[in-house]
């Protein structure tokens, strides 16, 4: 770790020295601190994005197991603790002091969780006599409730808790540099909180979830996508208003002059209603794969590519709107098509389907197209073009989808896993999980239904599901308080310790405001 920190304190003052006989200022320091980076293997990310998966899994055996199993009362404090500790603190770790022990991390998460399922298996309550073979043919035929998928609400929170600890996270020299955002090509773990952000978001679109909402007048469902871009509008420019008036650092070339995510997301949000009115809805997986190929090849036979990285006149100019923004306006269509792939995911995930074989075969059939989708990146990238957030090209559309099938796929797996272990204890309840229908039990008068009345009277006592539905309040508290937190604390010379405190503090402040706000049905309801 020190050696680590003394390559970036070297690396700052590398950067200082490019300006002759000027004294860099703060704001210049911390651009060039996350600017001119290449990014880690496709490899890691993966491996870091299946770790909180891991992690979830290991919450719901320890809820189970402590509840139930131990008589542990769990109260909206205790509960909180264990989602922060189980679920936030490793994801910091992860991203910080112990990226370089990945595999270690999800090795040791592994044998934590089989140890508490074996458990949790030894201590059950239902067919304690019964073989294991017997229980699994017994369990794969129960019945669940289908009406929302945990795992999609999981996959979320995952990457807005990510995109939440790296904002801040890199702004410290304990953030490794490989993972930061990448200047042209390659794959850094921030380059797919963006991406991940906007599959998440498409998974649980209006068109997905209320498809009624598409049929009668296209102009009054045009204008009804419209309208609800409004807060989008409002966000972006005050923003962009923020960030100019106070000197805020920031990196030119990841949006622009004047551009931000907000304002990539309203044009999302404005062509993809367009396409779904001339394009059948579950044809979506058609759409997006003609946009980035198209898109891809406008980039090798027109000057696109030379606009994008050069400007109008060749020498990066920034004059004019298109020139200022010009990396914001244009990658625009690679995460439409990245929305696209999130609408057809959608889709076929929130399929009714009620029995555990179902969802076996769902998690499967995401797991292949993942690892065909792996298998088109290392074509593409040798034989097309590299992996570019900066352009949004077709590479970089593969890989976020691809990655975001693993982390669904494996959320998918870890549901099913953790409903066999509340299939073994009688009245169960993990928050943010599958509802099990049919009961476990012989006895004729406990094989009605298994989810029991204390369910629905039990507290909302759930981080997951409090951040899950509070999204965008933390999406904006956490931007804020990154704000503040840069200006009060000078990250590039923090040592490893006190920033980790910081970045735990940050995450701490944002999600107890978020959980209480959901504890106390507070909402900011924009449309």
């Amino acid at each position: 770790m020190l050696i680590t920190q003394e390559c970036c304190f070297s690396q700052i003052h590398s950067f200082a020295l490019v300006f002759t006989g000027r004294k860099m200022s703060q704001k210049q320091m911390k651009e060039a601190f996350v600017s001119n980076l290449n990014g880690t293997t496709v490899l890691e990310i993966t491996q870091g994005l299946c770790f909180p998966a891991f992690c979830i899994l290991c919450r719901g055996f320890l809820i189970i197991f402590s509840q139930y199993l131990c008589s542990f009362s769990h109260t909206w404090k205790t509960r909180f603790f264990i989602d922060f500790v189980v679920l936030i603190v490793p994801m910091v770790a992860t991203l910080t002091i112990w990226a370089s022990f990945i595999l270690l991390e999800l090795l040791a998460v592994i044998i934590f969780g089989a140890g508490l399922f074996y458990q949790i298996y030894r201590r059950r309550t239902c067919y304690a006599r019964l073989p294991f073979q017997k229980i699994l043919e017994k369990f794969l035929n129960i019945s669940l409730e289908s009406e929302y998928i945990p795992a999609i609400s999981c996959f979320r929170v995952i990457t807005s808790a990510f995109t939440a600890i790296a904002i801040l996270a890199v702004d410290f020299p304990f953030f490794p540099r490989r993972f930061a955002k990448t200047e042209l090509y390659g794959t850094g773990a921030m380059d797919f909180g963006v991406g991940g952000f906007v599959f998440g978001t498409a998974m649980v679109c209006l068109e997905v979830r209320r498809r009624k909402c598409m049929e009668g007048s296209k102009l009054h469902y045009f204008t009804n996508s419209l309208y609800s871009v409004w807060p989008l509008v409002f966000l972006g420019i005050g923003r962009l208003a923020i960030i100019k008036s106070i000197g805020y650092q920031e990196h030119l070339t990841e949006y622009g002059v004047h551009w931000n995510f907000f304002f990539t997301i309203i044009v999302v949000k404005l062509i993809t209603p367009l396409l779904f009115i001339i394009f059948p809805l579950n044809k979506s997986w058609i759409i997006a794969l003609s946009v980035t190929v198209l898109y891809q090849l406008a980039l090798d036979f027109t000057s696109l590519k030379r606009l994008i990285l050069y400007g109008t006149d060749g020498s990066g100019t920034r004059i004019g709107l298109l020139n200022a923004n010009r990396e914001g306006i244009i990658s625009t269509l690679g995460y439409v098509a990245i929305h696209m792939a999130g609408v057809q995911t959608g889709l076929y995930v929130h399929k009714n389907r009620s029995h555990i074989k179902d969802l076996i075969k769902v998690a499967c059939f995401l797991l292949l197209a993942a690892i065909s989708l792996f298998i088109s990146l290392y074509v593409v990238q040798v034989n097309v073009e590299a992996v570019s957030r900066r352009m949004a090209n077709l590479a970089f559309c593969i890989w976020i989808v691809a990655s975001s099938l693993i982390l669904l796929s494996s959320l998918l797996l870890g549901d099913i896993i953790l409903s066999f272990a509340k299939f073994l204890i009688k009245g169960a309840l993990v928050p943010c999980s599958w509802k099990l229908i049919q009961s476990p039990v012989t006895s004729k008068k406990h094989s009605e239904y298994l989810i029991p009345e204390a369910e629905r009277m039990e507290p909302r006592l759930c981080l997951i599901t409090a951040l899950n539905r509070k999204q965008l309040i933390f999406f904006l508290l956490s931007n804020i308080t990154t704000g503040l937190i840069n200006l009060m604390v000078d990250t590039l010379h923090s040592s490893t310790l006190w920033a980790l405190f910081v970045v735990n503090l940050y995450m701490f402040s944002n999600c107890l405001i978020v959980y209480v706000l959901y504890l106390q049905d507070k909402t900011i309801q924009f449309w």
